[in-house]
């Protein structure tokens, strides 16, 4: 066996004793949600440059808009699948193998998925203010100012993290809506490509943001007597 070298083995140590202990994981996970906003946007603009040949005949605001929407993807595909995991299949917040107020479980994975949507919304918030109003307008400011703000509390307190994901799940409709953006951008908005989109946007739609909310509610009603212990 190949002895592993003294630095790597210090390295983990660190890793484990301050960057992912209990205490650090909301700090961490916010640090690695912003990089990996950077590294997306720089994947985003590495990919359509060698392969959208519509990409070169943006104008340059139009360029950081596609490069920002790839951000926006990729973050509402970790999310949801995230938030998917939590929701319907992992054991956290079944009713059936852990007893306690739903209200109050959290793991470190699931405080750590919040962290990197705090860091996505962080990230998100600067560049909109920094290209003010270019990439939206005073309704995006609020938007992910409140989201940004509901996400960190239910990741800092541990609370409420079913119901925060449960709303995460909402995200499933971006990465169509992006494209949409993407097929006008790219004046492809005739295509079928376009009208196929569409469809799957309606569908989206109505089940993550519409039946999802009902089954939430309902969710709510079931749970409601823990309020009593």
């Amino acid at each position: 066996m190949t002895a592993v070298p003294k630095h790597t083995v210090m390295a983990l140590m660190l890793v484990r004793k301050y960057l992912l202990a209990d205490s650090f994981i909301p700090y961490t996970s916010i640090l690695v949600g912003i990089l990996a906003c950077k590294v997306a946007y720089d994947l985003t603009q590495s990919i359509s440059s060698f392969h959208i040949k519509t990409y070169g005949g943006l104008t340059k605001i139009q360029r950081v808009e596609w490069n920002n929407r790839g951000i926006s993807t990729i973050h509402a595909i970790f999310v949801s699948a995230l938030s998917l995991y939590f929701v319907f299949w992992s054991d956290l917040f079944s009713d059936q193998h852990l007893a306690g107020l739903v209200v109050f479980r959290s793991s470190p994975l699931s405080t750590f998925g919040l962290g990197v949507s705090v860091g996505y919304f962080l990230s998100d918030l600067g560049m909109i203010l920094w290209l003010y109003p270019s990439l939206g307008g005073i309704e995006y400011v609020i938007h992910h100012s409140f989201s940004g703000i509901a996400v960190a509390y239910t990741m800092f307190t541990g609370e409420s993290q079913l119901y925060t994901y449960m709303l995460l799940i909402s995200e499933l409709t971006t990465p169509e809506i992006n494209l949409r953006w993407y097929l006008d951008t790219a004046g492809m908005k005739k295509s079928n490509a376009y009208l196929i989109n569409g469809v799957v946007i309606f569908f989206a739609w109505l089940i993550a943001r519409i039946l999802l909310f009902g089954y939430m509610f309902y969710h709510v009603y079931l749970h409601y007597e823990q309020e009593d212990y």
